[in-house]
Formats: structure tokens, sequence, C-alpha cells
């Protein structure tokens, strides 16, 4: 990395060494200064600039010498995962999940609460409050170690937190959602779309950690997308990007209707809800294997304009649907081969329904990462 300043911007290029240096930092093993500076390709008085400045400010550790070491030790530095707390909230049509983590997003306490698909805007944020509440309180921790909060929620979302349009929840359009979360947590909260975040979550700590181009698709009560391109989540012009369910000869809209019909005609005994359809699909049920191709079919009809469009190297799925995706794979692999001129690489979550708070921990994470900027803290 370059250590000349780009048109006198030294901020910039602060910014740019405390990067390398966390980044370099994130492994699991101390690094001295001098592997530092090769990893980084700062010099050795650059790095120790930027390690003391860090260290200071908490994102770093001093790591205790390596015992039998002869002579004076070389100072050892790790990242500081313990220096702060991130929370990551997932409030939709059937749950609300808040996570409590570290700064390397290590799951320290969790709180789920099952919600009333039904429920009005207000008895859906009392739950929300409820359910962060337990999260700080299970983890030990109080509002204010809290460095930066990520929330997603179903609906398109403005840059200031608040729910432009949610045809999903009741009442849920309008909601200022950053702005009531604010009032729990007093550090910075930044909402997004809960498909978006599922794939910014994927890229993190998934199966697309390795590609640059991802296509993610939310397989479940819902239908959604979100876009990954050059590594980098897209969020579009006006943070509209991946909503081409709104598009009806996309097939999403209708796609559920499929499984609700095999349901209502069936009276199989087993698991609740549409998890019967896809257990039954996988007995070799031919009525419940009929319903999850059809509902495979019209989702892979805007799933294939995404991938004509973009070209991505993997396609996702992810969702609670994705507890299923044994059955759901080679259907939609089919269905992809016949529209697309290239068919990409099919993996699926292991995140399940969890995905989504994950990727809100990664946008809180992102926020706090952002301050190396200023050199403050949040």
């Amino acid at each position: 990395m370059s250590e000349q300043p780009a048109g006198g911007d030294l901020s910039r290029l602060r910014q740019l060494n405390a990067a390398a240096v966390l980044r370099e930092l994130r492994g699991d093993q101390p690094l001295t200064l001098t592997e530092l500076s090769k990893r980084t390709r700062l010099s050795r008085a650059s790095t120790e600039d930027v390690a003391r400045d860090l260290l200071g400010r908490g994102w770093l550790t001093e790591v205790a010498p390596a015992s039998g070491s002869v002579g004076r030790p070389a100072r050892r530095y790790r990242f500081n995962a313990g220096a702060g707390r991130l929370l990551g909230i997932d409030i939709g049509g059937h749950k609300a999940l808040a996570l409590v983590t570290d700064l390397d997003g290590e799951v320290l306490n969790q709180s789920r609460i099952e919600v009333d698909p039904e429920l009005g805007r207000r008895e859906r944020l009392a739950v929300l409050d409820r359910c962060v509440r337990k999260a700080l309180a299970g983890a030990g921790v109080d509002a204010g170690q809290i460095w930066s909060t990520g929330v997603a929620t179903t609906g398109l979302v403005d840059g200031t937190g608040k729910v432009m349009l949610s045809d999903s929840l009741p009442e849920w359009t309008g909601v200022d959602l950053g702005a009531h979360v604010r009032r729990l947590v007093p550090g910075p909260v930044r909402v997004e779309n809960d498909c978006k975040l599922a794939a910014l979550a994927e890229t993190w700590r998934g199966v697309a950690r390795y590609a640059k181009d991802v296509v993610f698709l939310l397989a479940g009560l819902r239908t959604g997308a979100g876009l990954i391109i050059d590594g980098k989540l897209h969020r579009g012009f006006a943070n509209w990007s991946g909503e081409i369910g709104a598009l009806p000869a996309a097939g999403w809209q209708q796609a559920p209707n499929h499984l609700h019909t095999w349901l209502d005609a069936s009276s199989a005994p087993g698991a609740d809800g549409f998890e019967r359809v896809f257990v039954a699909a996988r007995a070799g049920d031919r009525e419940a294997l009929a319903a999850v191709r059809a509902y495979v079919q019209d989702l892979a009809v805007g799933a294939s304009a995404l991938v004509l469009t973009l070209d991505p190297q993997l396609v996702v799925i992810g969702g609670g649907f994705s507890r299923s995706a044994d059955v759901m794979v080679e259907p939609l692999r089919r269905e992809l081969d016949r529209w697309c001129l290239r068919t990409p690489e099919i993996r699926v979550s292991a995140f399940a329904d969890e995905g989504v708070a994950l990727g809100a921990v990664r946008l809180a994470l992102d926020e706090v990462e952002s301050t190396i900027t200023t050199g403050l803290r949040p």
C-alpha cells in the first residue's frame, strides 16, 4: 500500500493505514510490528504509529511475550474484540431476534420472540423492545456498552432508518425504526432491508465469503433478493435494488400459493406449516413434489432475470425454506439451465433464518469501523 498522500489528504491516508492494520490483525494469531509492516507494506515507523494510535483507542491489545524467548521480546498485537459490544436486530413478520456480539461478531447472547404476523405497529415495536432488553440482560451488557446497532426489517428503507414501504407487515409503512431503536441504545443505529443484510452475512461469514458477485435468494414465507457486486452490497440509487418481486411477471408474488394449496388439501400429520410440504416431498408424496416443483418454477423466473443481469459467481438460497433445500436445489438448477446462458453454482446458506440478524451485526460493525476516519471511538 502506498504511503504517499493523494492530494494531501492525510486523514484518508491514516484511514487506509489503520484499516490495513486492523484487517491483518483480524486473524487468530497476534503479530509483531515487523510482521504487520510486511503484510501491510507500510514502513515500520508508519506501522508503529498506527498501532500506537489503535492501541490507545482500544482497538488493539498488546499480547504478553512468548514464554522462553531470548533477549528483548518483540511487541505483539491482536485485535481487541472485547473492547466493545454490537447489537444486531431482525424484526420480521413472525419473529424478533436480537444478537449481542463482540467486535468480531461472536455471539455472546441472543433472544428470540415469536410474533403474530397480524400484530400492528405498536405491538410489534413492543416485542422488539422486550427482545432487545432480554438479549442485553442475558449478555450482562448495559445499553450504554453497545458501540453500534444494526437493524433488519422487511420493506424498503431510506437512509435515515425509516420504512418507506412495507406490504407484508400491518401498519409498518412509515415506521421510523431508526429513531425507535435509538431510544433503546444510545450508540449509532443503522437500518437496512432484511434480504440485503442476509446477503451481507453470507459474504462475511457464510458460504459466499470468497465470492465477489452473488445473488442471494430469501426463500421463505416471503421471497426477496440481495445482490453483492464486486464484493460489496449493492443498494442502488434509492436503496431499492433486488426488488424484482414487485414485478408480477417475475413469479414471486404467487410462488407460495402452490404450497398453500397443498396444505389446504392435505391432512398429512407431522411438522407445522410449510415444513409439512417439504417433509412430504422428501418422502416421495407426488402431490407435495408437484407443489414444491411449481413453487421453484415461479422462484426461478425472477432468479433467472437476476442471474442474466448480474452473471454472478454464486446463487445462495437462504431464509426459512433453506432448511429444505435438498428438495429445492436440483429443480431450481434445472429451471436456471432452461433460462440462463450460464447457470452459476447454487449453494445453501448455513444460517437458515438467523442470517438476517448476523447481517445486521455486520452492518453495525461497518459503522464502528468507519470511525477510524475520525480517530474517535463510538
